[in-house]
C-alpha cells in the first residue's frame, strides 16, 4: 500500500522519517508492533517528546534574550527592518539554546513557533513599555509636549490637505480632523501604532523560532 504524508499527501517511501516534500515527521511502527497493536518505536516517542516544550527550562533561555531584544528594538525603532530581523534572530537563538540541553536535541516546527511566540510577546511588551516611558518622560519631565502637539497638528493638516486634493467631503474631513487632534484621538492613534508594532515583532519572532526548529531538526533528528 502506498504511504502518503498526512499534511501534503505526497508519496512517502517506506522507512522515511520525514516527508521529502514538506518535512513533516512520520511516525514509524515496527512490523512486530503493528501486528499486535503495540506502541510506536523510539522514533515515534522522540517525535512526541520533541513537540512538547519544557517551559520551566525554556524560561532561562527565553526571558533574558527576549527582554534584551525588546530594549534593542526600541533603540533601533521597532518598525525598522533591523528591529524586526533582530526579534526573529533572537527567537531563533532562544530555540537553539533551549534544544542544546534537551533530549532529543531537536524540536518540531510547532514547538519552535511556540517558543518564538513567547519571545515575541515578551520582547514586544518590553519594547512597548520603553516607548510609553519615553513618551511620558519627554512630555512631562522634559517639557516637550508642545513639540508633540505641533508635530501631530502638522500631520493631521497634511492628511486633510491630501483628502481635499482627491475630492473628499469637506465636512467629513473636518470631523475626522477634530477627532484626531482631540486627546482621545491622539491616544487612540498612539495605541494603534504601538499595537501594530507589537504584532509585527511577534510575527517575526514566530517565524524565526519555527525556522530555527526546522533547521535544527534536520541536523539533529534521529537516524542521521
Amino acid at each position: 500500500m502506498e504511504l502518503t504524508c498526512s499534511r501534503c499527501h505526497q508519496t512517502v517511501q517506506d522507512g522515511d522519517r520525514y516527508c521529502p516534500a514538506c518535512g513533516l515527521p512520520q511516525l514509524v511502527y515496527s512490523a512486530e508492533n503493528s501486528a499486535d497493536g503495540g506502541q510506536p518505536d523510539r522514533w515515534g516517542e522522540a517525535v512526541r517528546d520533541a513537540n512538547v516544550v519544557d517551559w520551566h527550562s525554556a524560561a532561562h533561555s527565553i526571558l533574558p534574550l527576549a527582554i534584551s531584544a525588546g530594549i534593542l528594538c526600541f533603540m533601533l525603532s521597532p518598525v525598522s527592518i533591523f528591529g524586526l530581523l533582530l526579534m526573529g534572530a533572537t527567537a531563533a537563538w532562544a530555540v537553539a539554546r533551549y534544544t542544546r540541553d534537551q533530549q532529543p536535541s531537536w524540536i518540531t516546527v510547532g514547538a519552535g513557533a511556540r517558543i518564538g511566540l513567547v519571545v515575541g510577546i515578551v520582547g514586544s511588551w518590553t519594547s512597548a513599555a520603553m516607548i510609553g516611558l519615553s513618551l511620558y518622560a519627554m512630555r512631562f519631565w522634559l517639557r516637550q509636549g508642545s513639540s508633540f502637539d505641533s508635530f501631530w497638528q502638522n500631520v493631521v493638516n497634511q492628511q486633510q490637505a491630501q483628502g481635499i486634493a482627491v475630492g473628499a467631503d469637506a465636512q467629513t474631513l473636518a470631523e475626522v480632523k477634530a477627532m484626531l487632534i482631540s486627546p482621545e484621538g491622539r491616544a487612540g492613534m498612539v495605541l494603534f501604532i504601538v499595537a501594530f508594532l507589537m504584532s509585527t515583532l511577534v510575527l517575526f519572532a514566530v517565524a524565526g523560532g519555527a525556522l530555527s526548529a526546522r533547521l535544527l531538526a534536520r541536523s539533529h533528528r534521529p537516524g542521521n
